[in-house]
């Protein structure tokens, strides 16, 4: 898939003022009105609109910036969107009242003119899911259930009672807009704006549904998959399109936004990519060296003590941490050493740790040391 940054002609610092202005310069050129008949000007034209719905969210940019495109649901995802099939043109057009102010057409009248009405949304939902380290490591799916807006069964949606239909609102004769005329620096303009009695679904509803009320929605339980990428941290999360609340009157949900939390873990220390812990070895194999087995995110593996190590030393066991959400490597797993020191020994080995200090010496000349009495 091709950058979003490079479909708009900016860099990836770009402002959301350059963001905006390189799309409404897209969306002059390669509007369709402009290039009747140019399937390749039409392309460009919603690829500009794709990128610019998720650039000009604050929230789907720093996602993809972070995971790239499978990070706003471009991947196998269920809800996934953006460019699985490009947005309707109903979604551009929506686009052009954050360019334009209302919903503008500058164009005044393009596939069919009053089939292009702004789009509502249901409300976004936003949950928390809770991951252990392992399924960190290899990423996971995941059924949650969540508790959303959805479709009434007895109206099927119409928010009207079961034997009656809605009635075609009489303040908009059923378009759910009011268009005005208006001039602009493009000459001649239709500004479009949301039918304040019907709020945009073109219809009145005299009978209401019991079950919903009128709205045509209802609260249920719902069960969503969630396919979490590897190496994914505390903070991050995930949009999935149109997972959210379904908006009334057959309106388009919201989304999900799913926050990935991080179970805490016995053994192990995040940091970044790496993952700390740590091993008590005894003095002697301290002094002597020695073959440990350790705990890994992926289990057990061998970690070579060198001789002479000092207590607080880090070693590195190299690709053993995390890996990286975007790239192939991974990160370290950092062991630090600790020497244990025995509360009490036997005669014995008092014995043999005096002889081995009479061989040591002293060790450092600027400390006195003196018989205990």
């Amino acid at each position: 898939m091709k950058d979003l940054y490079d479909i708009l002609g900016v860099s990836k610092g770009a402002s959301d003022g350059e963001i905006k202005k390189a799309y409404r310069k897209i969306a002059m050129k390669f509007h369709p009105d402009k290039n009747p008949g140019d399937s390749e000007a039409e392309h460009k034209f919603k690829d500009a609109a794709d990128a610019y719905s998720i650039l000009s969210d604050n929230q789907k940019r720093s996602q993809y910036d972070q995971f790239g495109h499978a990070g706003v649901g471009l991947g196998d995802t269920p809800g996934g969107g953006g460019f699985q099939g490009h947005m309707s043109m109903e979604d551009i057009f929506s686009n052009f009242g954050d360019i334009f102010g209302g919903n503008f057409d500058p164009f005044g009248g393009m596939f069919g003119g009053d089939g292009r009405r702004g789009v509502r949304k249901g409300r976004d939902l936003k949950v928390a899911l809770k991951l252990d380290y392992s399924e960190i490591v290899t990423g996971v799916d995941k059924t949650i259930k969540i508790k959303r807006h959805e479709t009434c069964d007895s109206c099927s949606g119409s928010g009207a009672q079961s034997g009656t239909m809605p009635t075609s609102c009489r303040h908009c004769s059923g378009s759910g807009q009011i268009r005005q005329m208006s001039q602009s620096f493009f000459g001649q303009s239709v500004v479009v704006r949301e039918c304040p009695v019907c709020h945009g679904s073109g219809e009145m509803v005299e009978n209401p549904c019991r079950s919903c009320g009128g709205n045509g929605i209802v609260r249920k339980t719902v069960e969503i998959k969630v396919k979490v990428p590897a190496g994914v941290s505390e903070g991050n999360y995930m949009t999935l399109n149109r997972q959210g609340n379904k908006g009334p009157k057959g309106n388009h949900p919201g989304d999900l936004i799913v926050y990935f939390e991080e179970k805490e873990h016995p053994v192990f220390t995040r940091n970044g990519e790496d993952v700390i812990t740590e091993a008590q070895i005894q003095f002697h194999e301290a002094a002597l060296g020695i073959v440990l087995e350790v705990p890994t995110l992926e289990g057990k593996a061998k970690l070579k003590i060198p001789p002479g190590i000092q207590s607080g030393q880090i070693l590195r066991m190299r690709g053993k941490g995390f890996p990286r959400v975007r790239g192939s490597s991974r990160g370290n797993q950092l062991v630090k050493i600790q020497i244990k020191t025995p509360k009490s020994i036997s005669s014995k080995q008092k014995k043999l740790l005096e002889e081995l200090s009479s061989l040591n010496g002293k060790s450092n000349p600027v400390f006195t040391r003196v018989e205990l009495d």
